[in-house]
């Protein structure tokens, strides 16, 4: 007889659930796909320079999204750099996201401190089209992710009060 771990019942309902829940969003994607695509940034944000941005200059896809987030960079980072398909996912939708793995809810060493040329999977083979690589960075300030052609950059810009501005720039 074949025993399912304790809480896997749970897990996987809540992941469809909120598949589920998500569903909606992506049926009404082409309405809202401006908005999308520089969701919480701002248009200085939008417009100004991102780490990587000249490796492809002519992006058919140029994604600028941004978040103010209650706790500094360096409490920040750790949690950038360990994203990725079996890793600590990507702290969204499980089901869709993380072939049905909760995200991380806590700092996992392994992926820290990144180095260079390391993978950042998005899907279980892990190639060249499937997974970025890191191409640069600077520790607690920005982090970019490179396929042959696109580019994923992250950066962290510290705010008064022990907060951080975080800018994501997916081009492709």
């Amino acid at each position: 007889m074949t025993t399912v771990p304790e809480g896997t019942d749970r897990r996987i309902g809540h992941a469809l659930l909120d598949a589920v829940g998500g569903l909606p969003l992506f049926a009404t994607a082409p309405l809202y796909r401006p908005w999308h695509l520089r969701w919480g940034a701002t248009d200085q944000e939008v417009q100004g320079p991102m780490p990587g941005d000249d490796i492809v200059p002519k992006a058919s896809l140029n994604a600028t999204r941004a978040i103010t987030i209650d706790a500094p960079p360096e409490l920040v980072w750790p949690w950038i750099v360990q994203m990725g398909y079996r890793r600590a996912g990507f702290y969204t939708y499980a089901l869709l996201d993380n072939a049905g793995l909760e995200s991380a809810d806590r700092i996992l060493e392994e992926y820290q401190p990144p180095r260079m040329g390391d993978w950042m999977p998005m899907a279980k083979k892990v190639n060249e089209t499937t997974a970025f690589k890191v191409k640069a960075f600077a520790i607690n300030e920005w982090l970019l992710w490179e396929k042959p052609d696109s580019t994923w950059a992250w950066k962290l810009v510290p705010l008064e009060g022990g907060r951080t501005r975080l800018i994501s720039r997916l081009k492709q």
